[in-house]
């Protein structure tokens, strides 16, 4: 684990500068997972003696980075065009080396996220006989934010002002807490019973840091889990699996996605009562990805939703074994019209769209462009005339 100190300076300097004056929110402070992070994983990789991980290599970034960046995708993240879309350049991870060199063309904010990284400590998973591989849960990145504030505040009050014009993305986290068990051979029902557990941990970060100062917090649900690659690939062939016929998804894993989403939602609506002066406002990852499995050509999906653009073969182009970036992996040569990356992730062109219907659509409670009349989206290309859908009913 790379040492928080390193990025204390970073800090300091990252939220030394004044607002964009075109934007809604002067900075950006983002923890979650490899949905979100931005190169912490790959700092760490490169501070331990293990085999750096197989997306820090080709063809991961090749979109828009042209070089891996340590994001798990081919080009950018949502944060990265929420980033964007606010003026402000892309969210640097906390643990980067690289962030010294050229601090002053970052733009302000710092992102804490990690890929792999659980809601839940490792010691819940371990007791239950799942290994995490990354030691950097929701409370490890909670802890690194706490600790630097004394770095980058004189006073407890310039954190509190420092925090409340900052926007908060919370994730999305939670995801792993399921992948890893899942994947260890845990049944959906046991799972399940996690549930509670991770909404709570979520939960109980949304509060602490509204008693930091955050005013702003954005919180994503999970992704249609039964629509993934890898989940189509490892139930492939079993008789217990049902298939919603419209999209090809696995019904049992996306009504579990559903059931950890409606949790959070009753859970994030509690703390609206109890904090009406705070914005509150849940993602709707879960339907506006649903969108494009429901209509891939719609959105320029033309080789489909469900199968990887890069992996290891099979009908969806995933192999545990061999993962994207391995020498006998293959990769499409248009990922725009994949939505699916490396049986786990989404493409660039995938993120999007999500991003498109989270902060310029209706896929938002309440709507994100309601508090931040964003005009930069414009030249993002994100107009009335994008062909997102409206809203579905919960």
């Amino acid at each position: 684990m790379a040492n928080s100190s390193t990025f204390f300076p970073i800090l300091m300097l990252l939220f030394s500068c004044n607002v964009y004056t075109n934007a809604c929110y002067p900075s950006i402070i983002s923890f979650g997972d490899s949905l979100a992070d931005t190169g912490n994983l790959k700092e760490m990789a490169s501070k331990s003696n293990v085999r750096p991980p197989h997306f820090l290599f080709p063809p991961y970034g090749e979109t828009f980075f042209n070089k891996p960046t340590g994001r798990c995708s081919n080009g950018r993240l949502i944060i990265d065009f929420v980033a964007e879309s606010l003026g402000l350049p892309l969210v640097p991870p906390s643990l980067g080396s690289e962030t010294n060199v050229h601090v002053t063309e970052l733009g302000e904010g710092v992102n804490f996220a990690v890929a792999g990284a659980t809601a839940l400590d490792s010691s819940f998973h371990e007791a239950r006989g799942v290994s995490i591989p990354t030691n950097a849960s929701l409370g490890v990145q909670l802890g690194w934010f706490k600790d630097s504030l004394s770095s980058i505040c004189s006073a407890v009050s310039d954190c509190k002002q420092l925090i409340g014009q900052s926007l908060v993305l919370m994730g999305e986290i939670g995801g792993n807490d399921y992948n890893h068990a899942l994947v260890a051979g845990k049944s959906i029902d046991e799972v399940e019973t996690y549930v509670p557990f991770v909404i709570n941990t979520i939960i109980s970060a949304v509060n602490e840091l509204i008693e930091l100062g955050a005013q702003t917090l954005v919180i994503p649900g999970n992704l249609p889990i039964g629509c993934s690659a890898a989940y189509l690939t490892i139930f492939y062939g079993s008789d217990n699996v049902q298939y919603d016929n419209s999209t090809g998804c696995i019904i049992t894993l996306n009504k579990f996605a559903e059931y950890h989403n409606e949790l959070l939602q009753r859970k994030l609506q509690q703390i609206r009562e109890l904090h009406p002066e705070v914005n509150i406002i849940y993602a709707d990852y879960y339907n506006a990805a649903m969108q494009f499995f429901r209509s891939p050509n719609k959105f320029g999906f033309t080789n489909g939703a469900l199968k990887a653009c890069c992996g290891g073969g099979g009908p969806f182009n995933y192999n545990p074994s061999i993962a994207c970036a391995d020498s006998s992996s293959t990769s499409c040569a248009q990922p725009d019209t994949y939505v699916n990356w490396d049986g786990l992730h989404l493409t660039e062109a995938a993120y999007k769209v999500i991003f498109k219907s989270i902060y310029e659509g209706p896929y938002t409670t309440p709507q994100f462009n309601t508090l931040c009349p964003i005009s930069t989206l414009q030249w993002l290309g994100v107009g009335k005339s994008s062909g997102i859908a409206q809203r579905p009913g919960m």
